[in-house]
């Protein structure tokens, strides 16, 4: 039991929890253009930071404290499949928009809570998951069906 103990002290020292995700956010990943096309004919350029390994989806915004209206997160799962996200130690809101295999919108949650538990799911599958400051979906009027251009999506159509 003591044995124990001492373990778990020596796993929870300043050092084993100093680690992005569980104290601080994760350096910045790679940057990458996308853009948003809606139906009305508006464009929209994001500069998205590029969460493709399962270490930095895992941390994704987690502890950052702010997100420029012209930034974003894209999580590419690589292939579609279903998709749920959570605010777990985020303290911004963010809008997540889930996007189908095609480039297009398939579902938009606004302004997820800071720190919520609460699951929000894609459903159905979906290729990626674009977070936007909060707010951002309605302020530039995106809907479901508009158009994202990626190299993740293949050719603009």
């Amino acid at each position: 039991m003591i044995r124990r103990a001492l373990l778990l002290l020596a796993l929870l020292t300043p050092a084993a929890l100093a680690q992005p995700g569980v104290d601080r956010p994760q350096p910045r990943l790679p940057v990458e253009t996308l853009t948003i096309l809606g139906r009305d004919g508006t464009s929209h350029a994001f500069r998205v930071e590029m969460a493709l390994r399962p270490e930095d989806q895992t941390v994704g915004m987690m502890f950052r404290t702010a997100m420029e209206p012209d930034e974003g997160m894209l999580f590419d799962w690589g292939a579609p499949r279903e998709s749920a996200m959570w605010m777990r130690n985020t303290l911004i809101p963010l809008d997540m928009l889930f996007i189908a295999a095609d480039g297009r919108i398939h579902r938009i949650h606004e302004r997820a809570v800071p720190h919520s538990l609460a699951s929000i799911e894609s459903r159905g599958p979906v290729r990626a998951v674009l977070e936007l400051a909060g707010g951002t979906a309605e302020r530039l009027n995106l809907r479901v069906g508009d158009r994202v251009q990626h190299r993740i999506f293949g050719a603009a159509r």
